[in-house]
């Protein structure tokens, strides 16, 4: 029997070496910048395959250089899709750029090329293909509609690090990505992010941007940049994460199994579905409940569920349910998804049993 006690939607796991680490940074009085800056960058391109990688104070940010990097300027627009984390959208917004939004698959809850391509204009300037809860969209389709219209692709893989799609790495696939590191994700620095790329123009410009414009001259300002920079003190943890990441991908695919496992099954549940191009690492278990058989709900169910001393989460609201974006067209796959997707437990240290219980506990609200 499992007691009561709360199993937590996510929480950090540490290997050993993160102390040790933020130990060395410390006496190295580099708190700021310093060698595991570097450190972090170089090992995050070499493990994405990308020839440059700037790390940013998180992954919001790292959109931001992408958007400031590529020239994107009012009037412009940027194709993101309705169910994901708005980030991308957000920041649009903030640049006074239009986020148009496309529909996402029913089952992946990604989105695809033909949803794109169906909300494409003359003022497209960028797609970000969000790779949701550790999958990945369908690049090969996405990457040839966006040659075909001169338009590039960013990569929002912030929920899937170490996710692959065809053998390769996502954030890598487009030749532009960003990652994040908070506290939640595949591997943590609390907060963190990175841009990873194959143009090394692009990479130079947003060097420049996340560091207030200063390259090399003290206080000279090439253009006007933010501070955007990541620390040494959060880039030890993250070097300490890296040299941890078999055990962490290895770990996060026995929670992903052992609930499908247990909940492929179950009358009610549709789990997200992963292509089999896709060799995703979960950053969070999704599935969505059919109204039939969880009449009183996905929020009632989130709270009956907390009862019982588990922590779940809603899936992410339609971008067409937010009033901040007053232009969304209807997006009723979006919508369902928003009112019936709840998120699992999920992090490396659940166990069997742990796991065992929550699934269970989620069957025996079926009405």
């Amino acid at each position: 029997m499992i007691d009561k006690a709360t199993i937590p939607w996510a929480q950090p796991d540490f290997w050993g070496l993160e102390e040790k680490y933020l130990v060395e940074a410390l006496h190295s009085t580099w708190i700021s910048g310093g060698a595991f800056v570097g450190r972090f960058e170089r090992e995050v391109a070499t493990f994405s395959g990308s020839p440059f990688a700037i790390s940013a104070s998180n992954g919001t940010t790292g959109i931001h250089l992408v958007y400031l990097g590529r020239g994107l300027r009012p009037g412009d627009e940027v194709i993101v899709p309705g169910f994901c984390y708005l980030a991308a959208a957000n920041i649009a917004l903030q640049m006074g750029v239009k986020p148009v939004f496309a529909e996402v698959d029913p089952d992946t809850y990604c989105v695809t090329a033909r949803a794109i391509e169906a909300v494409m204009t003359l003022r497209t300037k960028l797609i970000v293909a969000v790779h949701t809860y550790g999958n990945v969209c369908e690049m090969d389709a996405i990457m040839s509609l966006a040659r075909s219209r001169g338009v590039r692709v960013l990569e929002d893989a912030a929920e899937s690090f170490a996710s692959k799609y065809k053998g390769r790495q996502s954030g890598a696939i487009a030749g532009l990505g960003i990652y994040s590191f908070q506290a939640t994700k595949t591997i943590t620095t609390g907060e963190g992010g990175m841009v990873v790329t194959d143009d090394e123009a692009l990479a130079r410009t947003m060097a420049l941007f996340r560091s207030h414009g200063v390259q090399g001259r003290r206080y000279w300002h090439e253009l006007p940049g933010h501070n955007f920079r990541l620390t040494n003190l959060q880039a030890a943890l993250g070097c300490a994460q890296l040299e941890r990441l078999d055990t962490i991908i290895k770990e996060r695919k026995r929670v992903h199994s052992t609930y499908t496992a247990a909940l492929k099954d179950v009358a009610g549940l549709r789990l997200q579905t992963f292509r089999p191009e896709v060799d995703p690492v979960l950053w969070a278990l999704a599935l969505e409940l059919d109204p039939a058989a969880y009449p009183q709900g996905r929020d009632k169910v989130i709270e009956q569920l907390a009862a019982e001393g588990i922590e779940t989460r809603n899936g992410f609201y339609a971008a067409s349910q937010l009033p901040i974006y007053p232009d969304c067209m209807p997006l009723p796959i979006c919508e369902r998804l928003a009112k019936n997707v709840i998120s699992l437990p999920t992090f490396p240290s659940l166990d069997g049993r742990q796991i065992e219980y929550v699934s269970s506990k989620l069957a025996a609200l079926r009405k």
